[in-house]
């Protein structure tokens, strides 16, 4: 369930707060395959899933990148914030990738607000979100995202 904030200055004090988790998310060689066009990273391990059956893995895996990408999918299930006249995304800290995604499993984002303050006229969150695999006690992948808003 997405939690709403009416205006960003809501979030102010909201650390420790937990969001999500979202819905699962099944990721396909089609989705792989795609983002190896895009990106140009057309690594055996992740689109040739003949090779990659004889991998370490036994089949393709995602791109790393491609996980991280995904965060951006899960953001809007997991936090909606209103009543701001624009927003940007500031960036990323303390990435880290802990383990594949197979082809065919099935993710999610959980997320957890780590920080707010006010800087430059906004409110800056800092959003950590884990990347979940279906049936994994370890995550795909953890991000710290940051986001500024500029209130009404």
């Amino acid at each position: 369930m997405t939690k709403i904030y009416a205006s960003p200055r809501d979030l102010i004090g909201q650390e420790g707060t937990v969001l999500g988790p979202t819905e699962w998310l099944a990721i396909e060689q089609d989705r792989v395959n795609g983002f190896a066009e895009v990106t140009g990273d057309h690594q055996w391990i992740h689109v040739d899933v003949e090779r990659a059956k004889e991998g370490p893995f036994g089949g393709t895996i995602a791109h790393g990148y491609l996980t991280m990408s995904l965060v951006n999918y899960f953001l809007p299930d997991l936090i909606e914030v209103r009543g701001f006249t624009h927003a940007v995304n500031v960036g990323a800290d303390r990435l880290r990738f802990l383990a594949p995604v197979k082809v065919g499993s099935r993710i999610r984002g959980v997320g957890e607000i780590v920080g707010v303050e006010e800087v430059k006229g906004a409110i800056q969150s800092v959003v950590r979100v884990t990347v979940e695999i279906e049936g994994s006690e370890k995550p795909a992948c953890v991000v710290d995202t940051i986001s500024r808003y500029f209130p009404e």
